[in-house]
């Protein structure tokens, strides 16, 4: 079943049955199947460009002569303008149409990737890495908010269930994508095709997104929160940057100061919301009285801390710890991307049939497998293989592709559509701030241990800590998804 906010806003969306009279799913249309492949593809070029950049950085740095603070500054500038731009992207969107600020940011990400592939200087490079965040920012809350909107039913759920195939693939295929382009050296470019084969794609998503993505937005469209889109930037920007920076700098006292006042400000922007609330608030704070979406929204910042954690201790447990290659390192992330593959495909074909129970399932699978790994981790030491380790690595990647699309959709089912992109934006928002926690936890859990070195027992034993830690918000997160509806086709309990 779809939002209850149906009712109310006809220009939305059709009903669609949940099933036609023999019995069957309701097909979807070519035109909404192409309009999804558009979304999905916008998607995947966001997802993509966090993470493409890292395989280039030795090359990038090579080339434009820049330091390790603008290498660092590359990565850090546009995840802070991805994070700190969604909930007002979201809301925009609400306000002035889905499809509309979606193509607005695609035009923007699209001449900022251009910009990227022509810039010959380390802080051209840079800025035009900050307006590709911005870009970013835009397109992504109208994805899930266009989702949300536009599919009924078990067609909601294939949606959303691919909308987490994407998002798996899009996690390893970057680094990958990023380390072949630069490889290949294409015409003598070397690094630059990263960011140039966005323009054809990004034109592409743009043309087709203006024929067929439909056109969603509220009955009555009110003024922007300007007040409220300042103190959210700044308590993110506050937040964020300590967390991602704070190792680097051996966290300094300066780190604590902008975390307290972070977290103040926070405190001033919900206050700040309240007193708006039916006055244009740039966050209408009733999604969060069911815990539907509370839930959901714990679980996605958990597993957001859980990615932080894990893939980059993973990766320094792999060559530094087993002496890999960055070749085999990265078919060990082939590995667990062919598992995610396939879970999000599992939970596609599911088509919301089992609730809160697919999601659950994968968590488990993923609780199980991660002990096993850690078994072999701790018994095989400097001998443990990627053949060995096949079977738990794809089985983890299962697990986890069978979480992210069902989550995303559960957790928005009951959102009305007046306010589906901004709490897609927070739904996002989440994910990074996420990210951000797990990546400062590894100094606590891994960096503490090897104190930086790379002995390879060192970095083994500290890896070995982090799957405690890591078994532990796999467990957190299967608790907290009992707030998702337990019957199939959203319906709650």
């Amino acid at each position: 079943m779809s939002s209850p906010a149906l009712g109310s806003e006809p220009q939305h969306t059709t009903e669609l049955p949940a099933r036609t009279p023999s019995g069957r799913p309701p097909k979807m249309a070519l035109a909404a199947r192409i309009a999804l492949v558009v979304l999905l593809v916008a998607e995947l070029m966001d997802i993509l460009d966090q993470s493409v950049v890292l395989t280039a950085l030795p090359a990038i740095q090579e080339s434009t002569g820049a330091g390790p603070a603008a290498v660092q500054w590359l990565t850090v500038g546009y995840s802070l303008m991805v994070a700190v731009g969604l909930i007002t992207g979201g809301r925009l969107g609400d306000l002035h149409g889905r499809r509309k600020v979606l193509l607005i940011g695609t035009v923007v990400f699209t001449a900022a990737s251009l910009l990227c592939g022509l810039a010959t200087r380390p802080g051209a490079l840079i800025a035009a890495r900050v307006l590709q965040g911005v870009g970013v920012a835009l397109m992504i809350p109208q994805v899930l908010a266009t989702l949300h909107v536009t599919f009924d039913g078990e067609n909601r759920s294939r949606a959303f269930g691919l909308y987490g195939a994407v998002l798996s693939l899009a996690n390893v295929l970057g680094p990958v994508l990023g380390g072949l382009l630069t490889e290949a050296d294409l015409f003598g470019l070397s690094w630059r095709p990263i960011f140039l084969i966005n323009v054809p794609v990004g034109l592409a998503v743009i043309l087709l997104g203006r024929t067929f993505i439909p056109e969603t937005t509220v009955q009555k469209a009110d003024r922007l929160d300007p007040t409220g889109m300042l103190l959210s930037a700044l308590a993110i920007v506050l937040i964020l940057f300590p967390l991602t920076e704070g190792h680097t700098h051996h966290w300094p006292l300066w780190c604590f100061a902008m975390l307290a006042a972070g977290l103040l400000v926070l405190g001033v922007f919900l206050r700040h919301q309240q007193r708006r609330q039916g006055c244009a608030p740039l966050v209408t704070l009733s999604v969060f009285r069911g815990r539907q979406f509370s839930g959901g929204l714990s679980a996605q910042l958990i597993l957001g801390l859980l990615c932080g954690l894990f893939f980059m201790t993973w990766t320094l447990y792999l060559q530094r710890g087993l002496g890999m290659s960055p070749f085999h390192a990265a078919a060990a992330f082939v590995l667990l991307a062919l598992g995610e593959l396939a879970g999000a495909t599992a939970a596609a074909k599911s088509a919301g049939r089992f609730g809160r129970r697919m999601p659950q399932a994968g968590a488990l699978i993923a609780l199980a497998s991660m002990a096993a790994y850690g078994l072999q981790v701790a018994g095989r030491e400097a001998d443990l293989t990627l053949l060995a380790m096949t079977a738990p690595v794809v089985l983890i990647g299962f697990g986890l592709g069978m979480v992210g699309g069902p989550l995303a959709d559960m957790s928005l089912a009951e959102v009305p559509h007046e306010n589906a992109g901004s709490a897609s934006g927070l739904f996002n928002t989440a994910m990074h701030l996420g990210i951000a926690l797990g990546t400062a936890l590894t100094a606590l859990v891994f960096f503490s241990i090897t104190n930086g070195s790379a002995d390879a027992g060192l970095n083994r034993d500290a890896f070995t800590s982090v799957l405690w830690w890591v078994g532990g918000t796999l467990a957190l997160m299967w608790a907290l998804m009992f707030c998702l509806p337990g019957r199939a086709n959203n319906q709650a309990d």
